[in-house]
This record gives structure tokens, C-alpha cells and sequence, in this order.
């Protein structure tokens, strides 16, 4: 006996915007307002997709929307989240990116966000909320600050999204 089951997708995205910082670099997050969707908790950048936009370009919009900041280089990273939403019973598929920002870059927070703090990247994993965000971060440091082979392939080229 078989049972018919319908699954409602969502599609989200996430952004680790990261800045050089000293001889380092720091993760950038931000904290939710008390009224909203996980509020209270320190985040990185997220989001959904809108019906006529590509994910990188969702990515860049909602980093432009919560931070007002752009990135000087964009990846797109191999982590993808994929999650279960009870609140609405949707399972959620989120690919993940990297920008890199300017060391003096201003932030502007938008009404979803209370605050913001800049946070060693080595420090940031305890602060990091869901599993696929530290792993996310992992892969940031060894393949895009590492300088991997795959960081060349892995850049989204500025001209496709300053045009």
C-alpha cells in the first residue's frame, strides 16, 4: 500500500561574507530581530530566491539588502544546505557562497538585523549555528583562502554581475 506524499520545496541561499582583518580574516554575522524568523540568533547572510533570479544573483541581493555591502570577489561554494521547515513544511535546498569584502567596507544592517559583529574566522565555528554553516566556513578557509585549485574555478567572474 503505497502512500502519496507531496513535498514543497523552498529555495534559499547563503552568504559568507568574510573581510581580511590583520594577518587574518573574519566572518561577518549578523543578529536577528527579536520579531522574526530565529530571532535573536547571530547568522550569516540568508535568503530566498526570487522566481527570476539565479542563486548568485539572490546571493548578491540579499547581501546587498541585509548589509548594503559588495563583494570584491564571489564564490560559489561546493557546501550545499538542504533543510526541513516545519513552520511550513517545506524542505529547503540552499546553495552557499563566499565574498570577499574590503577591509574597511561599511556595513548597514537592515530592520531584519539588530546588530552585527565581525568574527575571527578561527573563532567563528562555536558561534555558527547549523552544522552546514561551520563546514561552509571550513571550506572557505582551505579552498578560497587556501588558495586550492578549485578557488579559480569556484570565483564567479565580477563581469557577470556588474553588467
Amino acid at each position: 500500500m503505497g502512500v502519496d506524499v507531496f513535498v514543497k520545496h523552498a529555495y534559499f541561499v547563503t552568504v559568507l561574507i568574510i573581510r581580511p582583518h590583520g594577518d587574518g580574516y573574519q566572518l561577518l554575522m549578523l543578529r536577528r530581530a527579536e520579531d522574526s524568523y530565529m530571532g535573536g540568533q547571530w547568522h550569516v547572510v540568508s535568503g530566498g530566491i526570487e522566481p527570476d533570479e539565479t542563486a548568485w544573483q539572490a546571493a548578491l541581493r540579499e547581501m546587498r539588502e541585509e548589509t548594503g555591502l559588495a563583494p570584491v570577489e564571489f564564490y560559489c561554494l561546493d557546501t550545499t544546505t538542504v533543510f526541513y521547515r516545519p513552520q511550513n513544511d517545506t524542505i529547503n535546498i540552499a546553495p552557499m557562497f563566499c565574498a570577499i569584502v574590503c577591509v574597511d567596507a561599511a556595513v548597514t544592517i537592515n530592520s531584519e538585523h539588530t546588530a552585527y559583529e565581525w568574527i575571527d574566522i578561527n573563532e567563528a565555528d562555536s558561534r555558527l549555528l547549523w552544522p552546514g554553516d561551520r563546514q561552509a566556513l571550513e571550506e572557505v578557509r582551505t579552498a578560497i583562502l587556501g588558495d586550492s585549485p578549485a578557488k579559480q574555478l569556484m570565483r564567479i567572474p565580477i563581469k557577470l554581475w556588474c553588467v
